[in-house]
């Protein structure tokens, strides 16, 4: 149930976000917002296993390793056995994986900067301060760092 003005700018918020993100995978080739979701757990948690990797990204192991499948064929990513635990496997993003994400966070980043460049320039700084402290009270997996 919405609640007025500010759902609906949770919304638009939301909508931006999605378009500005379907847009800069698009640019990239295509990739699949879950390809890039995978990418991105993966670079924060390097070193995770399949079952971390799932949890993380709210699907079944089996899902997830047929996905660490693609981007391993795809050359983003190295599957191997756990420096602790023969028995898991741990998965970090190869170097043109790693490439792959610092473009696509490029292209987002270069869409939302031109988006926040509409906004008035006395504005932009109590703007740009409000989306730091709401991204701050995201999950810790779902984001990278977050500096005011």
């Amino acid at each position: 149930m919405r609640g007025g003005p500010t759902d609906e700018a949770l919304l638009a918020l939301a909508r931006l976000v999605m378009d500005v993100s379907v847009r800069a995978a698009d640019e990239m080739g295509g990739l699949s917002p879950v390809q890039l979701r995978a990418l991105t757990v993966l670079r924060s948690s390097n070193g995770a296993n399949l079952a971390t990797l799932a949890e993380a990204m709210g699907v079944a192991v089996s899902t997830a390793s047929r996905l660490v499948d693609r981007l391993t064929a795809a050359e983003w990513v190295h599957r191997r056995p756990a420096p602790h635990t023969r028995r898991e496997v741990s998965l970090t993003l190869t170097d043109v994986g790693e490439e792959l994400l610092r473009r696509y966070d490029d292209r987002r980043l270069a869409h939302l900067r031109d988006c926040l460049a509409q906004v008035p320039s006395d504005r932009r700084a109590a703007v740009a301060d409000a989306l730091c402290e709401l991204a701050a009270t995201a999950p810790r997996h779902s984001l990278g760092p977050v500096e005011a």
